[in-house]
């Protein structure tokens, strides 16, 4: 069977998955076993995988998506913990003091402090800890998920303290002679036909770090020009966009330090620093007013009243809830300082330094070998899962904010039944990806389903794979939920397509890393996460249309950049890669113009 066919039909799931939850609107509790039965007719028919290799993969996507659970029950409690004290009330108002302009607080929220948390933790912590904040605040839970997606893009490369660099890129192209070649020849030390080492992920590092810190200067305008096209009363782009000084400066507020960060210190710290320094700068700054609208307008969502069914979840109800317990007189120190507990233990557990990180990976549950197949260890870490440490910020909680035990047993309660209403998704989401996933080793003797799918369209493209070999790294990205894996899967593969066409194969692995992080923008076992987090029920389809065009402006100016990069010392700058770049960027800045004087004129008439 020839490249193409077999690139068709690996691609057989992912239509599945794009025709009935985003195009037809399905629930993901009804679109993904279609694509489930997909693929495993697939791995059964044509790749020959033996069954208990599926039903391996099927018991390990459980295993993961329990794991996924644990940490939105721990999310969800932390959430409801924070409103039955009171202390979500005290935080609302000290937002509103930086900025009641909702437009602020989501950049501020979503991109610095949701930038920190994925630097420290990753692994879709943002999401469980800036998407309920958000909602919290007063934020339709969809607004919330859109904004909270995505800015899953620039941070998520470097997030985990680098995992996606460290151990993605890291583990996907050791072993391999051609890399360790390339390298020694490229001169740079630590590499073994065992490890690339360190100083060549550096080297890599860089690169992501700058396709990330350019592509990602529009990502705070793309948040809230999104919001308020899809969720204000108006419907209008223009009035997110008329903040873009604002976006702007806290774009270049993270992704100035990010970059240096990436440089000085490597890939465990840019996201973490950008968006600490980012939070350090921004604050002060909206408390000033500066770049802040020319008429000092205020933006806000319509009143709930007016809200559409598809905006709200669950925890929509239980945030505007009053209880016993609200203390109007709660300092905004002691409301906050769960958050801040939370991200210092994140950082504790994560950074090895501490020496915290190994011991508490030693409570885990583990089962090797499912069924004697190939498939890796289904593992749920009980210790060091960020549920485990929001549980925790959340019984300190209990002792510091001095509630009582009915209050803490109503916010257990609520969490226990929310988790339980939106368990269904993640539990027939996550094996259809496992089995995906675990597609080599068949009877036929193809390559494993994402592989296949990439050789095809590398065939296709030929000298202009720069530009594809970010929508693979999201591809990537969207069917495993994890910048990592995809980096795990595909960073061989791209870098032998890089020597194939005799191009820098280092760019065409830092273009695979920057298009895996986009991938988190739709990734769908992400999406249904965030969502669960705030109980939105069955609008994950909705949820991805509305953050296509993030991806997709992501990926195409990212592989444009690359792709004249790569080509700048055979075919000069003034290649296609530069022109569609240009394009790119003339075009945004264009639209936004036009915008703002269309409504500069209607506000004359």
């Amino acid at each position: 069977m020839n490249s193409l066919t077999l690139s068709l039909l690996s691609f057989l799931p992912i239509l599945i998955v794009a025709i009935f939850l985003v195009i037809l609107k399905w629930p993901a509790r009804r679109a993904m076993p279609l694509a489930y039965i997909t693929v495993v007719a697939l791995s059964l028919a044509v790749w020959k995988i033996p069954f208990n290799q599926i039903a391996a993969a099927t018991v390990n996507g459980i295993i993961v998506a329990l794991t996924l659970l644990y940490i939105i029950f721990g999310a969800i409690l932390l959430l409801n913990t924070l409103q039955q004290s009171g202390a979500m009330r005290v935080i609302r108002q000290a937002f509103i003091d930086i900025s009641p302009d909702r437009r602020i607080q989501v950049i501020l929220i979503a991109w610095l402090f949701g930038s920190f948390i994925e630097g420290s933790s990753g692994f879709g912590t943002p999401a469980a800890v800036a998407v309920p904040l958000l909602v919290g605040l007063g934020f339709p839970a969809m607004a919330a998920v859109v904004s909270g997606m995505i800015i899953q893009s620039t941070p998520v490369s470097f997030g985990a303290l680098g995992t996606p660099i460290l151990v993605g890129v890291g583990t996907g192209l050791s072993g391999d002679s051609s890399v360790l070649a390339y390298i020694q020849q490229a001169g740079v030390d630590g590499a073994s036909l065992e490890s690339v080492g360190r100083p060549f992920l550096e080297l890599v590092a860089q690169k992501v770090a700058i396709l990330h810190a350019i592509t990602g200067t529009f990502i705070p305008l793309f948040v809230v020009a999104l919001m308020t096209r899809f969720f204000g009363a108006n419907r209008s782009f223009v009035e997110g966009l008329k903040v873009w000084k604002f976006a702007i400066f806290s774009a270049f507020s993270m992704t100035i330090p990010y970059l240096m960060a990436a440089y000085i210190f490597g890939p465990e710290f840019p996201s973490i620093f950008g968006g600490m320094i980012g939070l350090l700068i921004v604050i002060p700054a909206a408390k000033a007013g500066w770049f802040m609208p020319d008429n000092g307008e205020i933006w806000d969502f319509p009143d709930k009243a007016e809200w559409e069914p598809e905006w709200t979840g669950l925890v929509k109800i239980q945030a505007e809830q009053s209880t016993s317990e609200e203390k109007s007189s709660m300092p905004i120190l002691m409301a906050a300082l769960p958050y801040l507990f939370l991200a210092l233990l994140l950082i504790i557990t994560r950074v090895p330094a501490f020496g915290i990180n190994t011991f508490l990976q030693s409570f885990a549950f583990a089962w090797s070998n499912i069924f004697n197949s190939t498939v890796g260890t289904g593992n749920i870490q009980l210790l060091y899962s960020p549920a485990a440490i929001f549980i925790v910020v959340s019984a300190s909680t209990f002792l510091i904010h001095k509630m009582s035990i009915k209050s803490y047993g109503l916010a257990v309660k609520d969490s226990c039944q929310n988790m339980l209403k939106v368990s269904l998704p993640l539990l027939v989401t996550v094996p259809m990806v496992q089995v995906f996933l675990n597609t080599d080793g068949g009877l036929a003797g193809f390559a494993k389903m994402p592989n296949a799918l990439a050789e095809g369209v590398a065939d296709l493209a030929g000298s202009s794979w720069p530009i594809f070999s970010t929508f693979i790294g999201g591809l990537g990205a969207f069917i495993a939920g994890s910048n990592t894996v995809s980096n795990m899967t595909f960073s061989l593969f791209q870098f032998g397509v890089g020597e194939r066409i005799g191009v820098d194969p280092s760019w065409i692995v830092a273009l695979q890393a920057v298009g895996g992080a986009a991938g988190n923008i739709i990734c769908v076992h992400n999406v249904v996460a965030a969502s669960a987090v705030v109980g939105l029920l069955g609008k994950e389809g909705l949820v991805i249309r509305k953050t296509l065009a993030a991806f997709v402006y992501y990926a195409l100016l990212a592989g444009s950049m690359g792709y004249a990069i790569v080509w700048s010392g055979t075919r000069g700058w003034l290649n296609l890669g530069t022109l569609f770049s240009v394009l790119i960027v003339v075009s945004l800045v264009g639209f936004i113009s036009m915008q703002l004087r269309q409504d500069k004129k209607g506000a004359d008439i």
